[in-house]
This record gives structure tokens, sequence and C-alpha cells, in this order.
């Protein structure tokens, strides 16, 4: 093999060291996490007084609304983990007990189908929220039978998206292994 000439292999590390261009946007998703802790812990503090009068419907929503902004956090995580080892440097924390198992063994694919998986439940949580406000006056001035339509077309793009992705990797490593 032929050695590379000096331009070419500066080139190369320059390209390879481009990568941490990257490090400021996931530093721009800490504090997105961040802001959505203040809004989760906004949402808690406004339902939290409200617990011994509100009815069941009121209290499903407002724990479906927690959750999704759990949900969403989550995802945050994930894309934080994952897109940081995978495209700017591996996490050098050892093997701290607190290391989740799936930090660096997802890769690009896996990464995809967490997000997608992560997706479709935001989504799904946000239908049933809005599924079970029908009929509450101030939630159908808002949401009318053809929003809801959207939404459940929304959805379904979203799982079917995850479906074919699923597919599509699957086709992948099928052709990798024949």
């Amino acid at each position: 093999m032929a050695e590379k000439l000096p331009l070419e292999r500066n080139f190369e590390r320059s390209l390879f060291a481009s990568r941490w261009l990257m490090a400021p946007m996931y530093l721009g998703l800490v504090v997105s996490l961040g802001l959505l802790t203040i809004v989760f812990l906004r949402e808690l503090a406004y339902y939290a007084p409200q617990v011994l009068t509100m009815s069941s419907d009121k209290a499903i929503l407002a724990i479906l609304t927690l959750i999704d902004l759990t949900l969403a956090a989550n995802l945050l995580l994930i894309v934080l983990f994952s897109g940081y080892e995978n495209f700017v440097s591996k996490l050098d924390i050892g093997e701290h007990v607190d290391r989740p198992d799936w930090m660096g063994a997802v890769d690009f694919s896996g990464l995809k189908m967490k997000l997608i998986a992560s997706i479709v439940a935001i989504s799904a949580i946000h239908l049933l929220k809005r599924f079970m406000e029908i009929g509450q006056q101030a939630a159908d001035a808002v949401f009318g039978s053809e929003e809801l339509f959207w939404l459940v077309v929304i959805h379904m793009v979203f799982v079917l998206s995850g479906v074919l992705m699923a597919a599509m990797d699957w086709l992948s490593a099928r052709a990798k292994k024949g």
C-alpha cells in the first residue's frame, strides 16, 4: 500500500476532527433537557394542588402529560449518549454502576429504532390525551373531528415509518449474513 501524501493525510485528519463541531449541539441538548425538566416541574406543581379535587379523567390527563414529558426526556438522553458515542467520542466513565446497559452498544441502526419507538410512544400518548378530551367544550373548540383525523393520520405515519425502518434494518442484516 502506497504512503499517503501529507496533504491527503492532513485533510483526512481535519475531516475526522470536524466531528467535534457536534459537541456544542450535544451541549445544547443538555440545556434542552434542563428546560424540559423545568416544564415537567411546572406541570407537576400545577397539578399537585388539584389532586384532591380533580376528576379521574383530569388526573389521567395530567399523568399522561407527565409521561409524555418523561418520554421526551428519555428520547433526549438516547440521542445525547448514543449520538455522542457514535459520532464524536466514547464516553470515558468506566464501568460506573449506573451506566445503562445499552450505552456503547447502540449503533446508528439501534439509535434510529429507539428514536422512532419513542416518537411513536409520544404520539400515541398525545393522541390518547386528545381522545380523552372529546366532549369537553374547551378541547372540542381546539381539536375538532378534522384535527383528530389528522392526528390519527400523523400517528399512523409514525407507526408505518417505524415498521418500514425495522423491515429495512432486518433486510440489511439478512443481506450481510448471506
